[in-house]
């Protein structure tokens, strides 16, 4: 149980996780997302958005990789970046959650034509298989790796007052 907790904080569990989570929102064009809900982010949420395309970025930096609405190359303009913000082949739309927005909570199916609760009861589906890959990624964590901490200096510039020699 410990074990399990630690590898909670850990950055390669989570992006293991993350990165499945993407591939199943995409799989429905960002229209179905799932993510992690409540105190402890201890179970798996469906919800539903999109993709905000009216909005959608042009152009991100080389260097920095900060998104812009650009339509032209032009230095970046993120504070001490010398990146160059380039414009994309095609324009990059925002992904949009609405979290807190029920899903079919209060609904009468009986309402519903067949081919819609259908398409419904395969969304169930692979949303439960989601969960089952999830819970299958960190367990494989949990089974095959330990959490080893490893202390790493950091050098830092400081700036200090000297007295002036009087030259």
């Amino acid at each position: 149980m410990d074990k399990a907790w630690e590898m909670l904080d850990c950055s390669e569990v989570r992006w293991a996780i993350d990165t499945r989570l993407q591939e199943w929102a995409q799989e429905y064009n960002w229209t179905w997302q799932a993510g992690f809900n409540g105190r402890s982010g201890g179970y798996l949420v469906l919800y539903q958005g999109g993709l905000n395309r009216k909005n959608a970025r042009t152009a991100r930096c080389d260097l920095c990789g900060r998104s812009t609405w650009h339509k032209a190359d032009t230095p970046c303009t993120t504070d001490g970046c010398i990146g160059l913000l380039r414009v994309l082949p095609e324009p990059e739309p925002k992904i949009i959650t609405w979290p807190g927005r029920s899903v079919d909570q209060g609904e009468d199916f009986s309402q519903w034509y067949m081919s819609d609760l259908r398409k419904r009861v395969r969304l169930v589906c692979s949303f439960d298989r989601l969960c089952d890959d999830v819970v299958d990624i960190f367990v494989g964590f949990c089974r095959d790796y330990e959490m080893v901490e490893t202390e790493v200096l950091v050098p830092t510039t400081i700036k200090t007052l000297q007295p002036t020699t009087g030259d």
